[in-house]
Protein backbone atom coordinates (compact mmCIF):
# COMPACT_ATOMS: atom_id res chain seq x y z
CA UNK A 1 0.00 0.00 0.00
CA UNK A 2 2.85 2.59 0.84
CA UNK A 3 4.80 1.85 -2.14
CA UNK A 4 1.17 2.33 -4.02
CA UNK A 5 1.15 5.66 -2.65
CA UNK A 6 4.64 6.66 -3.19
CA UNK A 7 4.15 5.85 -7.25
CA UNK A 8 1.34 8.54 -7.30
CA UNK A 9 -1.38 6.47 -8.63
CA UNK A 10 -3.85 7.24 -5.65
CA UNK A 11 -3.32 11.33 -6.81
CA UNK A 12 -3.94 10.75 -10.45
CA UNK A 13 -7.51 9.09 -9.20
CA UNK A 14 -8.62 11.19 -6.76
CA UNK A 15 -7.70 14.13 -9.75
CA UNK A 16 -9.94 11.85 -12.26
CA UNK A 17 -12.53 11.68 -9.46
CA UNK A 18 -12.55 15.16 -9.06
CA UNK A 19 -13.07 15.84 -12.89
CA UNK A 20 -15.50 13.44 -12.65
CA UNK A 21 -17.61 14.34 -10.11
CA UNK A 22 -17.34 18.11 -11.46
CA UNK A 23 -18.57 17.03 -14.94
CA UNK A 24 -21.70 15.00 -13.44
CA UNK A 25 -22.70 17.78 -11.08
CA UNK A 26 -22.20 20.52 -14.28
CA UNK A 27 -24.55 17.64 -16.63
CA UNK A 28 -26.82 17.66 -13.77
CA UNK A 29 -27.60 21.30 -13.45
CA UNK A 30 -27.74 21.54 -17.19
CA UNK A 31 -30.16 18.68 -17.42
CA UNK A 32 -31.96 20.00 -14.23
CA UNK A 33 -32.63 23.34 -16.24
CA UNK A 34 -33.68 21.89 -19.23
CA UNK A 35 -36.10 19.64 -18.04
CA UNK A 36 -37.66 22.35 -16.00
CA UNK A 37 -37.47 24.94 -18.63
CA UNK A 38 -38.15 23.57 -22.04
CA UNK A 39 -41.37 21.60 -21.04
CA UNK A 40 -42.90 24.73 -20.38
CA UNK A 41 -43.68 25.11 -24.31
CA UNK A 42 -45.08 21.97 -24.52
CA UNK A 43 -49.48 22.02 -24.90
CA UNK A 44 -50.45 20.00 -21.85
CA UNK A 45 -53.78 18.39 -21.95
CA UNK A 46 -56.69 20.72 -20.07
CA UNK A 47 -58.73 19.02 -17.89
CA UNK A 48 -62.43 19.09 -16.25
CA UNK A 49 -62.77 18.48 -12.50
CA UNK A 50 -66.19 18.25 -10.88
CA UNK A 51 -64.45 19.11 -7.25
CA UNK A 52 -65.60 19.25 -4.08
CA UNK A 53 -64.16 21.91 -2.10
CA UNK A 54 -63.02 22.89 1.31
CA UNK A 55 -66.50 23.53 2.44
CA UNK A 56 -67.92 20.83 0.74
CA UNK A 57 -69.38 22.38 -1.70
CA UNK A 58 -69.38 21.19 -5.78
CA UNK A 59 -67.67 23.15 -8.09
CA UNK A 60 -66.21 23.07 -11.64
CA UNK A 61 -62.56 23.52 -12.27
CA UNK A 62 -60.54 23.36 -15.36
CA UNK A 63 -56.93 24.12 -16.21
CA UNK A 64 -53.69 22.67 -16.85
CA UNK A 65 -51.81 20.43 -14.67
CA UNK A 66 -48.78 22.59 -13.18
CA UNK A 67 -47.16 20.29 -10.85
CA UNK A 68 -47.89 17.13 -8.88
CA UNK A 69 -46.70 16.19 -5.35
CA UNK A 70 -47.44 13.51 -1.99
CA UNK A 71 -48.44 15.35 1.24
CA UNK A 72 -49.34 13.57 4.56
CA UNK A 73 -53.01 13.04 5.82
CA UNK A 74 -51.95 15.23 9.00
CA UNK A 75 -50.68 18.45 6.83
CA UNK A 76 -54.05 18.48 4.98
CA UNK A 77 -56.41 18.19 7.71
CA UNK A 78 -53.96 20.78 9.28
CA UNK A 79 -55.07 23.08 5.94
CA UNK A 80 -58.76 22.69 6.56
CA UNK A 81 -59.15 19.35 4.52
CA UNK A 82 -61.44 15.95 5.57
CA UNK A 83 -59.18 13.54 4.92
CA UNK A 84 -59.31 10.02 6.39
CA UNK A 85 -56.34 7.80 7.16
CA UNK A 86 -52.69 8.36 7.99
CA UNK A 87 -51.44 7.84 4.31
CA UNK A 88 -49.65 10.34 1.99
CA UNK A 89 -52.47 11.86 -0.12
CA UNK A 90 -51.53 13.35 -4.40
CA UNK A 91 -52.54 16.92 -4.93
CA UNK A 92 -51.94 18.51 -8.33
CA UNK A 93 -51.29 22.31 -8.74
CA UNK A 94 -53.70 23.34 -11.12
CA UNK A 95 -52.95 26.10 -13.92
CA UNK A 96 -57.03 27.63 -13.84
CA UNK A 97 -56.18 30.94 -15.84
CA UNK A 98 -59.09 32.94 -16.11
CA UNK A 99 -57.34 35.58 -13.51
CA UNK A 100 -59.54 38.30 -14.49
CA UNK A 101 -62.52 36.36 -13.25
CA UNK A 102 -61.24 34.22 -10.79
CA UNK A 103 -58.75 36.63 -9.39
CA UNK A 104 -55.81 33.17 -9.04
CA UNK A 105 -53.88 31.82 -11.64
CA UNK A 106 -53.45 28.74 -9.71
CA UNK A 107 -54.81 26.36 -7.32
CA UNK A 108 -54.30 23.40 -5.21
CA UNK A 109 -56.33 20.36 -6.00
CA UNK A 110 -56.38 16.96 -3.78
CA UNK A 111 -57.02 14.50 -5.71
CA UNK A 112 -59.76 11.85 -2.92
CA UNK A 113 -61.66 15.29 -3.04
CA UNK A 114 -61.74 14.72 -7.20
CA UNK A 115 -65.83 13.48 -7.67
CA UNK A 116 -65.09 13.35 -12.22
CA UNK A 117 -61.98 14.06 -13.77
CA UNK A 118 -62.87 15.01 -17.80
CA UNK A 119 -60.46 16.08 -20.62
CA UNK A 120 -63.48 17.19 -23.17
CA UNK A 121 -61.77 18.01 -26.94
CA UNK A 122 -63.83 21.03 -27.38
CA UNK A 123 -61.41 22.91 -24.34
CA UNK A 124 -59.20 25.25 -25.78
CA UNK A 125 -56.19 27.99 -24.58
CA UNK A 126 -57.07 31.25 -24.97
CA UNK A 127 -53.63 33.22 -24.90
CA UNK A 128 -54.38 36.74 -24.25
CA UNK A 129 -51.96 39.54 -24.78
CA UNK A 130 -53.10 40.61 -21.06
CA UNK A 131 -54.28 38.72 -18.03
CA UNK A 132 -52.47 35.33 -18.86
CA UNK A 133 -54.38 32.53 -20.31
CA UNK A 134 -58.76 32.51 -20.58
CA UNK A 135 -59.98 28.33 -20.87
CA UNK A 136 -63.20 27.41 -21.87
CA UNK A 137 -65.21 26.59 -24.71
CA UNK A 138 -65.67 28.86 -27.94
CA UNK A 139 -69.66 29.63 -28.12
CA UNK A 140 -69.48 32.02 -31.35
CA UNK A 141 -67.88 34.13 -33.58
CA UNK A 142 -68.70 38.03 -33.91
CA UNK A 143 -67.84 40.60 -36.06
CA UNK A 144 -69.03 43.89 -35.46
CA UNK A 145 -71.39 42.68 -32.55
CA UNK A 146 -73.14 40.32 -34.87
CA UNK A 147 -72.99 36.54 -34.44
CA UNK A 148 -71.29 35.26 -37.98
CA UNK A 149 -70.55 31.72 -36.66
CA UNK A 150 -71.53 29.42 -33.92
CA UNK A 151 -70.95 25.57 -33.02
CA UNK A 152 -69.19 23.24 -35.22
CA UNK A 153 -68.35 25.92 -37.66
CA UNK A 154 -67.46 28.53 -35.31
CA UNK A 155 -63.73 27.28 -34.98
CA UNK A 156 -63.16 27.21 -38.66
CA UNK A 157 -64.48 30.86 -38.56
CA UNK A 158 -62.01 31.78 -35.65
CA UNK A 159 -58.85 30.57 -37.51
CA UNK A 160 -59.64 32.68 -40.56
CA UNK A 161 -60.73 36.04 -38.04
CA UNK A 162 -57.47 35.36 -35.92
CA UNK A 163 -55.65 35.28 -38.88
CA UNK A 164 -56.60 38.60 -40.32
CA UNK A 165 -56.50 40.05 -36.93
CA UNK A 166 -52.65 39.21 -36.63
CA UNK A 167 -51.98 41.03 -39.84
CA UNK A 168 -53.81 43.88 -38.70
CA UNK A 169 -51.76 43.78 -35.35
CA UNK A 170 -49.00 43.63 -37.34
CA UNK A 171 -49.17 46.19 -39.69
CA UNK A 172 -49.73 48.48 -36.41
CA UNK A 173 -46.18 47.55 -35.00
CA UNK A 174 -44.87 47.97 -38.20
CA UNK A 175 -46.13 51.92 -37.75
CA UNK A 176 -46.30 52.29 -34.19
CA UNK A 177 -42.25 51.25 -34.18
CA UNK A 178 -40.86 51.68 -37.32
CA UNK A 179 -42.45 54.22 -39.58
CA UNK A 180 -44.05 56.76 -36.32
CA UNK A 181 -40.39 56.08 -34.80
CA UNK A 182 -38.35 56.93 -36.97
CA UNK A 183 -40.51 60.27 -37.58
CA UNK A 184 -40.40 61.09 -33.43
CA UNK A 185 -36.72 60.79 -33.78
CA UNK A 186 -36.62 63.64 -36.45
CA UNK A 187 -38.64 65.90 -34.75
CA UNK A 188 -36.73 65.09 -31.68
CA UNK A 189 -32.96 66.06 -33.76
CA UNK A 190 -34.61 68.83 -35.03
CA UNK A 191 -35.76 69.92 -32.00
CA UNK A 192 -31.95 69.30 -30.58
CA UNK A 193 -30.93 71.11 -33.62
CA UNK A 194 -32.96 74.14 -32.75
CA UNK A 195 -32.15 74.66 -29.32
CA UNK A 196 -28.45 73.82 -30.31
CA UNK A 197 -29.10 77.20 -32.77
CA UNK A 198 -30.35 78.80 -29.80
CA UNK A 199 -27.40 78.61 -27.99
CA UNK A 200 -24.69 79.30 -29.85
CA UNK A 201 -27.17 82.68 -31.57
CA UNK A 202 -27.43 81.60 -34.34
CA UNK A 203 -31.33 81.06 -34.89
CA UNK A 204 -31.97 83.41 -37.27
CA UNK A 205 -35.04 84.28 -39.46
CA UNK A 206 -33.35 81.80 -42.31
CA UNK A 207 -33.24 79.44 -40.15
CA UNK A 208 -36.54 79.65 -38.69
CA UNK A 209 -38.07 79.21 -41.61
CA UNK A 210 -36.41 76.17 -42.74
CA UNK A 211 -36.81 74.42 -39.28
CA UNK A 212 -40.31 75.81 -39.67
CA UNK A 213 -40.92 73.80 -42.79
CA UNK A 214 -38.90 70.41 -41.88
CA UNK A 215 -40.97 70.28 -38.54
CA UNK A 216 -44.37 71.01 -41.23
CA UNK A 217 -43.11 67.89 -43.38
CA UNK A 218 -42.65 65.97 -40.43
CA UNK A 219 -45.76 66.51 -38.83
CA UNK A 220 -47.37 66.39 -42.02
CA UNK A 221 -45.89 62.20 -41.99
CA UNK A 222 -47.09 62.25 -38.48
CA UNK A 223 -50.54 63.12 -39.36
CA UNK A 224 -50.43 60.38 -42.34
CA UNK A 225 -49.56 57.69 -40.24
CA UNK A 226 -51.72 58.93 -37.28
CA UNK A 227 -54.42 58.28 -39.65
CA UNK A 228 -53.81 55.10 -41.18
CA UNK A 229 -52.95 53.84 -37.26
CA UNK A 230 -56.89 55.22 -36.44
CA UNK A 231 -58.07 52.79 -39.52
CA UNK A 232 -56.24 50.08 -38.42
CA UNK A 233 -57.00 50.26 -34.76
CA UNK A 234 -61.40 50.48 -35.95
CA UNK A 235 -60.58 47.12 -38.22
CA UNK A 236 -58.84 45.42 -35.30
CA UNK A 237 -61.47 45.84 -33.39
CA UNK A 238 -64.43 44.65 -35.45
CA UNK A 239 -64.24 40.64 -34.12
CA UNK A 240 -64.77 39.13 -30.72
CA UNK A 241 -65.79 35.68 -29.48
CA UNK A 242 -67.58 34.31 -26.55
CA UNK A 243 -66.44 31.84 -24.40
CA UNK A 244 -67.81 30.08 -21.48
CA UNK A 245 -65.70 29.37 -18.39
CA UNK A 246 -65.40 27.10 -15.58
CA UNK A 247 -68.97 27.45 -13.89
CA UNK A 248 -70.97 28.54 -16.91
CA UNK A 249 -70.25 32.21 -17.18
CA UNK A 250 -70.16 33.44 -20.63
CA UNK A 251 -67.35 36.10 -21.91
CA UNK A 252 -66.74 37.98 -24.51
CA UNK A 253 -63.33 38.79 -25.45
CA UNK A 254 -61.88 40.68 -28.41
CA UNK A 255 -59.91 39.03 -30.91
CA UNK A 256 -57.44 42.20 -31.24
CA UNK A 257 -56.59 41.18 -27.67
CA UNK A 258 -55.65 37.38 -28.51
CA UNK A 259 -52.23 35.80 -29.49
CA UNK A 260 -53.15 32.60 -30.71
CA UNK A 261 -56.51 30.15 -29.75
CA UNK A 262 -55.40 26.34 -29.49
CA UNK A 263 -57.39 23.21 -28.33
CA UNK A 264 -54.55 20.96 -26.95
CA UNK A 265 -57.04 18.67 -25.94
CA UNK A 266 -58.06 17.65 -29.78
CA UNK A 267 -54.18 17.55 -31.00
CA UNK A 268 -52.12 14.81 -31.99
CA UNK A 269 -48.53 14.34 -31.18
CA UNK A 270 -47.29 15.16 -34.69
CA UNK A 271 -49.53 18.83 -34.07
CA UNK A 272 -48.14 19.55 -30.28
CA UNK A 273 -44.71 18.84 -31.90
CA UNK A 274 -44.76 21.24 -34.60
CA UNK A 275 -46.78 23.53 -31.77
CA UNK A 276 -43.89 22.97 -29.28
CA UNK A 277 -41.39 24.51 -32.21
CA UNK A 278 -43.47 27.17 -32.80
CA UNK A 279 -43.51 28.73 -29.39
CA UNK A 280 -39.68 27.82 -28.89
CA UNK A 281 -39.27 30.22 -31.76
CA UNK A 282 -41.56 32.65 -30.08
CA UNK A 283 -39.22 32.76 -26.92
CA UNK A 284 -36.06 33.64 -28.91
CA UNK A 285 -37.36 35.61 -31.38
CA UNK A 286 -40.81 37.91 -29.75
CA UNK A 287 -40.95 41.03 -27.18
CA UNK A 288 -42.32 40.35 -23.49
CA UNK A 289 -45.59 40.55 -22.07
CA UNK A 290 -47.12 40.95 -18.72
CA UNK A 291 -44.34 42.10 -16.84
CA UNK A 292 -41.84 39.54 -18.95
CA UNK A 293 -43.85 36.42 -17.86
CA UNK A 294 -44.89 36.01 -21.44
CA UNK A 295 -44.17 35.71 -24.53
CA UNK A 296 -40.37 36.17 -25.69
CA UNK A 297 -36.94 37.11 -24.73
CA UNK A 298 -35.27 38.67 -27.87
CA UNK A 299 -34.52 42.12 -26.48
CA UNK A 300 -32.69 40.30 -23.69
CA UNK A 301 -30.87 38.24 -25.83
CA UNK A 302 -29.90 41.25 -28.57
CA UNK A 303 -28.82 43.37 -25.57
CA UNK A 304 -26.43 40.16 -24.06
CA UNK A 305 -24.67 39.74 -27.29
CA UNK A 306 -24.49 43.13 -28.07
CA UNK A 307 -22.87 44.26 -24.41
CA UNK A 308 -20.57 41.04 -24.86
CA UNK A 309 -19.19 42.33 -28.20
CA UNK A 310 -18.80 46.09 -27.18
CA UNK A 311 -17.21 44.79 -24.30
CA UNK A 312 -14.72 42.32 -26.08
CA UNK A 313 -14.06 45.35 -28.85
CA UNK A 314 -12.84 47.23 -25.69
CA UNK A 315 -11.19 45.36 -22.95
CA UNK A 316 -8.93 43.22 -25.46
CA UNK A 317 -6.68 46.15 -26.88
CA UNK A 318 -6.89 47.64 -23.50
CA UNK A 319 -5.54 44.49 -21.82
CA UNK A 320 -3.10 43.47 -24.80
CA UNK A 321 -1.70 46.80 -24.42
CA UNK A 322 -1.21 46.93 -20.60
CA UNK A 323 0.79 43.29 -20.85
CA UNK A 324 2.74 44.21 -23.99
CA UNK A 325 4.32 46.54 -21.55
CA UNK A 326 4.49 44.46 -18.80
CA UNK A 327 6.46 41.70 -19.98
CA UNK A 328 8.31 43.46 -23.29
CA UNK A 329 8.73 47.42 -22.23
CA UNK A 330 8.99 47.93 -18.31
CA UNK A 331 12.03 47.26 -16.32
CA UNK A 332 11.30 44.16 -14.04
CA UNK A 333 11.64 44.86 -10.57
CA UNK A 334 9.90 45.91 -7.21
CA UNK A 335 7.38 47.89 -8.65
CA UNK A 336 6.19 45.96 -12.14
CA UNK A 337 5.93 42.94 -9.29
CA UNK A 338 3.41 45.24 -7.45
CA UNK A 339 1.56 46.36 -10.04
CA UNK A 340 1.06 42.43 -11.51
CA UNK A 341 -0.23 41.70 -7.82
CA UNK A 342 -2.27 44.32 -7.99
CA UNK A 343 -4.01 43.76 -11.47
CA UNK A 344 -4.07 39.75 -10.03
CA UNK A 345 -6.08 41.07 -6.79
CA UNK A 346 -8.43 43.06 -8.95
CA UNK A 347 -9.76 39.85 -10.36
CA UNK A 348 -11.42 39.35 -7.15
CA UNK A 349 -13.09 42.15 -6.25
CA UNK A 350 -17.00 42.04 -6.05
CA UNK A 351 -18.45 42.97 -9.15
CA UNK A 352 -20.89 45.33 -7.51
CA UNK A 353 -17.63 46.98 -6.39
CA UNK A 354 -17.60 47.49 -10.00
CA UNK A 355 -20.63 49.23 -10.63
CA UNK A 356 -20.57 51.34 -7.93
CA UNK A 357 -17.44 52.37 -9.78
CA UNK A 358 -19.19 52.71 -13.04
CA UNK A 359 -21.79 54.65 -11.84
CA UNK A 360 -20.03 57.17 -10.13
CA UNK A 361 -17.31 57.41 -13.01
CA UNK A 362 -18.21 56.69 -16.45
CA UNK A 363 -22.09 58.06 -16.01
CA UNK A 364 -21.99 60.55 -13.36
CA UNK A 365 -18.24 61.89 -13.88
CA UNK A 366 -17.57 61.30 -18.23
CA UNK A 367 -21.24 60.96 -19.58
CA UNK A 368 -21.96 64.34 -16.63
CA UNK A 369 -19.13 65.69 -18.52
CA UNK A 370 -19.73 64.73 -21.86
CA UNK A 371 -22.97 65.88 -22.20
CA UNK A 372 -21.90 69.46 -20.68
CA UNK A 373 -19.23 69.79 -23.36
CA UNK A 374 -21.37 68.12 -26.86
CA UNK A 375 -24.81 67.63 -25.62
CA UNK A 376 -25.58 71.25 -24.14
CA UNK A 377 -28.63 71.68 -25.92
CA UNK A 378 -30.38 68.61 -24.71
CA UNK A 379 -29.75 69.51 -20.97
CA UNK A 380 -31.05 69.34 -18.07
CA UNK A 381 -32.25 65.91 -19.54
CA UNK A 382 -29.12 63.41 -20.13
CA UNK A 383 -27.85 61.92 -22.92
CA UNK A 384 -24.69 60.18 -21.53
CA UNK A 385 -25.05 61.00 -17.84
CA UNK A 386 -27.38 58.21 -17.36
CA UNK A 387 -26.66 54.80 -17.37
CA UNK A 388 -26.50 52.93 -20.59
CA UNK A 389 -24.91 50.19 -23.24
CA UNK A 390 -21.84 51.95 -23.40
CA UNK A 391 -20.90 52.89 -19.55
CA UNK A 392 -22.40 49.36 -18.76
CA UNK A 393 -19.40 47.52 -21.32
CA UNK A 394 -16.85 49.79 -20.19
CA UNK A 395 -17.69 48.49 -16.43
CA UNK A 396 -17.55 45.07 -17.69
CA UNK A 397 -14.31 45.66 -19.52
CA UNK A 398 -13.00 47.38 -16.81
CA UNK A 399 -14.59 44.33 -14.96
CA UNK A 400 -12.76 41.63 -17.01
CA UNK A 401 -9.50 43.12 -17.96
CA UNK A 402 -7.26 41.50 -15.58
CA UNK A 403 -8.28 37.94 -17.06
CA UNK A 404 -6.69 39.68 -20.24
CA UNK A 405 -3.51 40.98 -18.76
CA UNK A 406 -2.79 37.30 -17.10
CA UNK A 407 -3.48 35.11 -20.23
CA UNK A 408 -1.90 37.77 -22.22
CA UNK A 409 1.29 37.77 -20.47
CA UNK A 410 1.41 34.29 -20.03
CA UNK A 411 1.31 33.90 -23.76
CA UNK A 412 3.93 36.42 -24.35
CA UNK A 413 6.69 34.45 -21.42
CA UNK A 414 6.11 30.96 -23.55
CA UNK A 415 7.85 32.43 -27.16
CA UNK A 416 11.12 31.72 -27.30
CA UNK A 417 14.11 34.24 -26.47
CA UNK A 418 15.68 33.26 -29.92
CA UNK A 419 12.62 34.00 -32.03
CA UNK A 420 13.10 37.68 -30.97
CA UNK A 421 16.53 37.47 -31.25
CA UNK A 422 16.39 35.85 -34.76
CA UNK A 423 14.02 38.95 -35.99
CA UNK A 424 16.01 42.08 -34.21
CA UNK A 425 19.20 39.71 -36.31
CA UNK A 426 17.63 40.09 -39.02
CA UNK A 427 17.01 44.25 -38.99
CA UNK A 428 13.42 44.42 -37.65
CA UNK A 429 12.93 46.75 -35.44
CA UNK A 430 11.50 45.89 -31.95
CA UNK A 431 8.29 47.28 -32.74
CA UNK A 432 8.28 45.04 -35.84
CA UNK A 433 9.41 42.20 -34.22
CA UNK A 434 6.32 42.90 -31.97
CA UNK A 435 3.72 43.49 -34.51
CA UNK A 436 4.97 41.05 -37.05
CA UNK A 437 6.24 38.47 -34.99
CA UNK A 438 5.68 37.76 -31.03
CA UNK A 439 1.60 39.55 -31.14
CA UNK A 440 0.22 36.85 -33.63
CA UNK A 441 2.63 34.05 -31.86
CA UNK A 442 0.71 35.13 -28.46
CA UNK A 443 -2.89 35.51 -30.31
CA UNK A 444 -4.17 32.44 -28.78
CA UNK A 445 -3.40 33.12 -25.50
CA UNK A 446 -5.10 36.82 -25.88
CA UNK A 447 -8.03 34.32 -27.55
CA UNK A 448 -7.96 32.26 -24.15
CA UNK A 449 -8.52 35.22 -22.49
CA UNK A 450 -11.08 36.63 -24.10
CA UNK A 451 -12.78 33.64 -24.14
CA UNK A 452 -12.27 33.99 -19.93
CA UNK A 453 -13.92 37.76 -20.32
CA UNK A 454 -16.52 36.65 -22.49
CA UNK A 455 -17.64 33.56 -20.01
CA UNK A 456 -17.44 35.96 -17.02
CA UNK A 457 -19.09 39.21 -18.81
CA UNK A 458 -21.84 37.74 -20.02
CA UNK A 459 -23.07 36.30 -16.55
CA UNK A 460 -22.56 39.57 -14.69
CA UNK A 461 -25.43 41.13 -13.07
CA UNK A 462 -24.95 42.71 -9.96
CA UNK A 463 -22.74 45.88 -11.92
CA UNK A 464 -25.47 46.10 -14.81
CA UNK A 465 -28.00 46.72 -12.73
CA UNK A 466 -26.12 50.24 -11.52
CA UNK A 467 -24.90 51.13 -15.44
CA UNK A 468 -27.51 50.73 -18.02
CA UNK A 469 -29.80 47.31 -17.45
CA UNK A 470 -33.73 47.82 -17.24
CA UNK A 471 -36.44 45.84 -16.44
CA UNK A 472 -38.21 46.49 -19.71
CA UNK A 473 -36.32 48.59 -22.62
CA UNK A 474 -38.57 50.01 -25.45
CA UNK A 475 -36.75 50.05 -28.37
CA UNK A 476 -33.31 48.06 -28.82
CA UNK A 477 -30.12 49.70 -29.16
CA UNK A 478 -29.61 48.88 -33.04
CA UNK A 479 -32.06 50.52 -35.27
CA UNK A 480 -31.96 52.37 -38.39
CA UNK A 481 -32.00 55.60 -37.32
CA UNK A 482 -28.40 57.44 -37.69
CA UNK A 483 -26.19 56.57 -36.12
CA UNK A 484 -27.38 53.42 -36.05
CA UNK A 485 -26.02 52.05 -32.66
CA UNK A 486 -27.01 53.95 -29.65
CA UNK A 487 -24.79 53.67 -27.32
CA UNK A 488 -26.33 55.78 -25.01
CA UNK A 489 -29.69 53.88 -24.46
CA UNK A 490 -30.46 51.66 -22.03
CA UNK A 491 -31.20 47.80 -22.65
CA UNK A 492 -32.31 44.45 -21.20
CA UNK A 493 -29.88 41.78 -20.18
CA UNK A 494 -30.69 38.05 -20.02
CA UNK A 495 -29.29 37.37 -16.54
CA UNK A 496 -31.08 40.49 -14.80
CA UNK A 497 -34.47 38.89 -16.81
CA UNK A 498 -33.62 35.99 -14.57
CA UNK A 499 -33.58 37.56 -11.77
CA UNK A 500 -37.05 40.04 -12.48
CA UNK A 501 -38.95 37.28 -13.28
CA UNK A 502 -37.72 35.07 -10.58
CA UNK A 503 -37.92 37.51 -7.83
CA UNK A 504 -39.58 40.44 -8.80
CA UNK A 505 -42.54 38.64 -10.45
CA UNK A 506 -46.12 39.20 -9.20
CA UNK A 507 -47.04 35.51 -10.81
CA UNK A 508 -44.17 33.50 -9.39
CA UNK A 509 -45.54 30.24 -10.05
CA UNK A 510 -46.11 31.30 -13.94
CA UNK A 511 -43.19 33.13 -14.26
CA UNK A 512 -40.78 30.11 -13.08
CA UNK A 513 -41.01 27.87 -16.12
CA UNK A 514 -39.45 30.87 -17.86
CA UNK A 515 -36.22 31.42 -15.52
CA UNK A 516 -35.09 27.73 -15.92
CA UNK A 517 -35.79 28.64 -19.79
CA UNK A 518 -33.98 31.87 -19.63
CA UNK A 519 -31.36 30.32 -17.81
CA UNK A 520 -30.48 27.51 -20.15
CA UNK A 521 -30.30 29.92 -23.28
CA UNK A 522 -28.28 32.11 -21.30
CA UNK A 523 -26.05 29.05 -21.47
CA UNK A 524 -26.63 28.51 -24.70
CA UNK A 525 -25.39 32.17 -26.05
CA UNK A 526 -22.29 32.27 -23.48
CA UNK A 527 -21.63 28.63 -24.77
CA UNK A 528 -21.74 29.94 -28.76
CA UNK A 529 -20.20 33.33 -27.87
CA UNK A 530 -17.24 30.82 -26.56
CA UNK A 531 -17.35 28.36 -29.44
CA UNK A 532 -17.02 31.03 -31.47
CA UNK A 533 -13.59 32.49 -29.89
CA UNK A 534 -12.30 29.12 -29.69
CA UNK A 535 -12.84 28.13 -33.55
CA UNK A 536 -10.51 31.70 -34.05
CA UNK A 537 -7.93 30.59 -31.25
CA UNK A 538 -7.78 26.97 -32.93
CA UNK A 539 -7.29 29.13 -36.10
CA UNK A 540 -4.50 30.87 -34.87
CA UNK A 541 -2.69 28.41 -33.03
CA UNK A 542 -2.53 25.80 -36.20
CA UNK A 543 -1.43 29.42 -38.21
CA UNK A 544 1.80 29.54 -35.76
CA UNK A 545 2.25 26.35 -34.93
CA UNK A 546 5.07 26.14 -37.53
CA UNK A 547 6.88 28.94 -36.18
CA UNK A 548 6.58 27.99 -32.95
CA UNK A 549 8.34 24.54 -33.42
Amino acid sequence: MRQWFRSGDPWVWMAASAVSISMILVFGLLLLIAARGLGHFWPSDIVKLDYRSQSGEMIVLQGEIHDRERVSAERLRDAGYSVEGDQDVERFLLKMGNRDLTGQDFRWVVVPDIVKQQIPSSLMTVERREWGNLYGELVNVKQAGEVVAEGNQAWAVLQQHLQRTDDLFQQIQDIERGEIGAVNYDIEKLRLHTRSLELKGQLDLSAKQLIKQQRAQLDAQYNKMQVALEQLYNQIRRDSITVVVAGGQEIEWPLAKIVKVYQPNDMSVLDKSLFYIAKLYEFVSEDPREANTEGGIFPAIFGTVMMVIIMSIIVVPFGVVAAVYLREYASQGPMIRLIRIAVNNLAGVPSIVYGVFGLGFFVYFLGGNIDQLFYPEALPAPTFGTPGLMWASLTLALLTVPVVIVATEEGLSRIPKSIREGSLALGATKAETLWRTVLPMASPAIMTGMIMAIARAAGEVAPLMLVGVVKLAPTLPLDGNMPFLHLDRKFMHMGFHIYDVGFQSPNVEAARPLVYATALLLVIVIIALNIAAIGIRNHLREKYRALEN
